[in-house]
């Protein structure tokens, strides 16, 4: 395998070093002008860091501190364990990029990128964008694996990685404007593991300083290596969708970078021969500005949503609607008792995956409206703890998931930017109370503020660092530090 042998060689410095620095001199065929694809291309080739707007700078510099936080805490589960023991036993790798939570570690930057992706994703606590998709997981572990990659005399500086970041967070956004399709909560594949693999790609491949032309292939290589099944949703695997996806369009990058060729039309509407189209049954593509056009960055239009607990974002409405219904109890009964409830109706919308009435793995929980709902009813809150074994099967909360039905009311859709969640508990006095949500906190359109951001970046940190440590980083990462080994 090329990337075994790659991994193996103790020449892979040095080889990272001549693809930092000689990458122009592959002869490659240039890709035709005035095509979709080559205007991405020409993007991630021409951007500069002074094109960054400073609420760009601002909101990806939180998605950077949050990312690292859910990674770190993600380094505590079992799904992080078996991708990294994976990784140890059966890769002989020079070892060079850190692994999230685990000082003494480091890996290969493909499979360090692998590993930290899974760790970002194995909670399901890291960031959504609209259209829907995990944009900070998919990029940045590749990133900060790609720059301990490089020599030291041409490791990027604070500014270069977050523009890095940002050709990442852009690409992945303009493809999923290509369709309508991808603005509804997914069916059929998880979008990090399309838009994400190229996201990498792009990110992998302006940090490396490829060429137009290497650009362009970077990106037809990704293409060939994009795609998960929605089927592996609220399982094991699904982390493995972010781990893939970054580590995936990271080595598209370095493949390109040595001279492999793809499609240069990857991203055109071709008739008769699909390519980034075949994921889509209506796609749109247009050119993508290049920096000089005054081009805007999505970022600066359409900000993020950060979670506040780890679990799918679309339980972060029926939580915070539940919690409502349970103030309205206690003040209503004067302490919530499940003794005296008939039956619970969520007003959800439909999305068959996050519709589990009975969920019996943390994973399944966490993709769980009948879970979450109930937990918050239960608690008045919903927390890391709440996602384990003996929480997921106590009694007291199986029986309150006895008392749940579904109603899916017509203007309730699935998709990020329009949906609400209600939560109507019905007593057996003949009572009913009712809370909705429609724009909970920590959505775009409810920014967390930067206390809770770095509240949220404590707590996470907290699980593999020391109390003083986490609190030092934190303090330097919005400022000017990028790395957290």
């Amino acid at each position: 395998m090329v990337f075994l042998t790659l991994q193996k060689s103790q020449k892979f410095l040095a080889s990272s070093r001549q693809v930092h620095k000689t990458a122009a001199h592959v002869v490659a065929r240039s890709a035709p002008e005035e095509t979709v694809t080559s205007s991405f291309a020409s993007f991630i080739h021409a951007v500069r860091p002074e094109h960054l707007s400073k609420i760009v700078r601002h909101r990806s510099k939180r998605m950077i501190l949050d990312s690292i936080g859910v990674g770190l805490v993600g380094s505590t589960t079992h799904v992080f364990d078996i991708a990294l023991k994976y990784c140890l036993d059966l890769y002989s790798s020079v070892a060079v990029s850190n692994v999230y939570g685990k000082p003494g570690v480091k890996l290969s930057p493909t499979l360090a990128a692998f590993t930290n992706g899974v760790a970002t994703h194995s909670m399901d606590f890291d960031d959504t964008w609209h259209p829907a998709t995990h944009p900070s997981g998919a990029v940045l572990p590749a990133l900060l694996a790609a720059s301990q990659m490089l020599p030291l005399n041409s490791k990027p500086n604070g500014l270069d990685f977050l523009l890095a970041f940002n050709v990442g967070l852009e690409v992945q956004g303009r493809l999923m404007h290509f369709s309508t399709e991808a603005h509804n909560i997914p069916k059929r594949f998880h979008p990090p593991s399309v838009v994400g693999t190229m996201g990498s790609a792009a990110a992998t491949a302006k940090l490396l300083s490829l060429s137009l032309t290497q650009c362009t292939h970077a990106l037809g290589i990704a293409a060939s290596l994009a795609g998960a099944p929605m089927a592996n949703a609220a399982t094991q695997a699904k982390p493995l969708h972010i781990g893939n996806a970054t580590r995936l369009g990271f080595e598209a990058a370095l493949l390109a970078a040595r001279g492999m060729e793809a499609n240069p039309f990857i991203l055109d509407d071709i008739s008769g021969c699909s390519g980034f189209s075949a994921f889509y049954s209506i796609y749109q593509p247009r050119p993508l500005s290049t920096p000089s056009d005054h081009h805007e960055f999505l970022l600066e239009k359409q900000d993020i949503a950060f979670k506040r607990f780890p679990a799918h974002l679309g339980m972060h409405w029926v939580v915070d609607a539940a919690l409502s219904v349970r103030n309205l109890f206690i003040n209503y009964a004067g302490s919530f008792s499940p003794s005296l409830i008939r039956t619970i109706v969520l007003k959800i919308p439909v999305s068959k995956y996050i519709n589990r009435p009975f969920p019996n793995s943390e994973h399944e929980a966490r993709h769980s409206f009948q879970f979450n709902a109930c937990t918050a009813l239960l608690d008045g809150e919903v927390g890391l703890s709440s996602f384990t074994e003996s929480s997921i099967h106590r009694q007291e909360l199986r029986e309150l998931l006895h008392k749940v039905v579904v109603e899916h009311p017509e203007d309730n859709a699935a998709n990020f930017d329009k949906m609400y969640g209600e939560v109507a508990v019905l007593l057996k006095s003949g009572d009913v109370l009712t809370g909705k949500c429609d724009t909970f906190y920590g959505h775009w359109r409810k920014p967390l503020s930067r206390e809770s951001l770095l509240k949220k970046f404590r707590s996470n940190a907290s699980h593999v660092l020391p109390d003083e440590k986490g609190r030092k980083h934190k303090e330097e990462t919005p400022k000017s530090s990028f790395w957290l080994w």
